[in-house]
Order: C-alpha cells, then structure tokens, then sequence
C-alpha cells in the first residue's frame, strides 16, 4: 500500500496543524487524571487497561475515518505488520505504560511540562540516531533552552527514585524518549505507506496490549462512571485525531521543524490543568511562567529561519 494523502495536490498547513495537535495533547495529562478521580482509579493494574481500552476505541476511530474516507475496509497488507508492531511498541504500549504511571504520581501542570521535553528528545534523535539532518547552533541553543526549562520546573524532582515519592516525573520522561523513537520511525514508514493507516492499527494493537498487562497485574473495565466514560472517549477522540495528523505531518516536513511544536504542550497543559484540576497555584507561579517561557523560546530558536548566508545548513 502506498501513501495515502489526505491532500494529494498541498501539504497541510504546519503550524496551524500542529498547534490543533499540541492544544489537544495539552488537555491529555488533566483528562487523564480527572478520569483516574472518575473512576477512583488507583491500582497499576487498573491504570493500565484504562489506558488500553483509550488506545483501542483511538484505533478502531482511526479505522473507521480511513475506511470512510478511502471508501474501503483500511486493511493493513503484509508488509506493513512490522511497522505496525514497532509503532504498537514505541508510540503507544511503551510510552504510555510508563506515562499513565507517571502521571498518577505527578500533578497535571509537571506532567504537561515534562511532555514539552518530547520536542527536544525527537531532535537529538533526528540528527544523532537516525541522521535524517543536521544539527546547528540555533537547534542546539533551543535545546538547551527547553530543557532549562523542565529543569527549572521539575529538576529536583526529576531525579527521585522512589516513583511514590514523585518519581513519576521521571517516568513521565522517560516516556518521552519512547515517543521521540517512534516519531522517528513514523517519518521513515509513512514515506511509502498510509500514516492513517498505521496510526489505526498500531493504537489497536498497542491499546490490547496495554489492557492485557493490567488484566494481568489485576486490574479491570472500570465501571460505574457515564462522566468517567466521556472522558474515556475523548482521550480516544485526542489520540485518533492528534496522532493522524502528526504522522502526515512527519511525512511532509523535517522531523525538528515538527517536533520542536511538542513544546507547546506544556502551555496548553498548563492551562487545562488550572481549569480542570483546580491547580491554579502552580500553573501561575513564578517557576511555572518561567520554565513555559523558556520553552515557547526554545521552540522559537529551533524554528526561526536559518541566516541566507548559511545555504548548507539541512532544514
């Protein structure tokens, strides 16, 4: 199967695109903690397969739309189960096995902000892991800028190794090394196969495997909870629609010029979590401002056009 392009004759507009994506992946962390009060969700076991069960109903909507939308059945073919199962692994059973830990042990604003360090990871991984370009001094100063960043809002906390102590921040980053590796091999597969076609089916498949995990570690469907359930389904609707987008994203456009928007999650999460959790305090502290600060201005360095004098520098 090749391709399939949702615009064959343009490409979508990156940066309104991938601020709709960052804006929905910023309500990720709060929704995520709100279905877990929801639910009353506090054993590994059911933290897992609600995560599952989010990732299957995100694969089974991308299915739907794709088969709709290509007016047929969105049918993998052989050659696509092993980038399917890579994807299933780095992009949903591994990031997100140690980001729902990680987030029922971190508050929403910390969990947002860490997030942002995914844009940063995915370009040191671009230029020194799977060479797709180069790096220079503008994406190395917005680097070291956004993980001032992070520094600045969680640096202690980064660092503890009891996870019931707050070590769910490093979880959380963790995680993002996971995503920053499947970023990568979404723009090297979606090069000559469907990006809506391989997002569908690995969700799908990395949703079972979650949700097998915590049947396994004693968890069950939660239950009881209509408003725990609408949660359930947006996170799903979020996951479907940011990730889709974001594969033909990595398709059409430089792998950091596209990371590099992750670092608008911490804004968006920050703000989500003021209005949803109540952690008004810390989204609007002086810590808090600064680090998003040095965020957006990473995100700002590593975006800004190269000097027409360096023509030689890979974009």
């Amino acid at each position: 199967m090749t391709g399939s392009r949702l615009h064959p004759s343009r490409k979508l507009p990156l940066t309104l695109t991938a601020v709709f994506c960052t804006l929905l992946w910023g309500s990720a962390a709060p929704f995520i903690k709100w279905g877990y009060d929801l639910f009353g969700i506090t054993r590994t076991g059911d933290i897992l397969v609600f995560a599952g069960i989010r990732f299957l109903l995100a694969g089974l909507l991308v299915i739907l739309a794709g088969s709709l939308m290509e007016h047929r059945f969105l049918a993998p073919e052989k050659k696509s189960l092993g980038p399917i199962i890579v994807l299933a692994f780095f992009q949903t059973f591994g990031q997100y096995f140690l980001y729902y830990l990680g987030v029922s042990k971190a508050s929403g604003v910390s969990s947002a902000v860490i997030t942002g360090t995914g844009a940063f990871i995915s370009l040191l991984m671009a230029v020194y892991v799977f060479r797709y370009e180069q790096m220079t001094s503008r994406k190395a100063a917005g680097c070291l800028a956004g993980f001032a960043g992070i520094l600045v809002m969680n640096g202690a906390a980064l660092f503890q190794s009891d996870v019931a102590c707050g070590g769910g921040e490093l979880l959380i980053l963790i995680s993002q090394v996971f995503s920053a590796v499947s970023a990568a091999f979404i723009k090297k597969f979606t090069q000559s196969q469907s990006a809506v076609m391989l997002s569908g089916w690995q969700f799908a498949a990395g949703g079972l495997a979650l949700a097998a995990s915590g049947l396994l570690a004693g968890g069950s469907i939660p239950a009881g909870s209509l408003s725990g359930w609408a949660v359930i389904l947006y996170l799903a609707f979020v996951s479907a629609a940011a990730y889709t987008l974001w594969g033909l994203l990595l398709r059409e456009y430089p792998l950091s010029r596209v990371g590099i928007y992750n670092c608008l999650i911490p804004v968006a999460g920050v703000f989500w979590s003021a209005a949803l959790l109540q952690e008004t305090a810390q989204a609007f502290s002086p810590r808090t401002l600064a680090a998003m600060g040095l965020v957006v201005f990473g995100v700002w360095l590593v975006n800004r056009p190269a000097p027409s004098g360096n023509p030689g520098q890979k974009e």
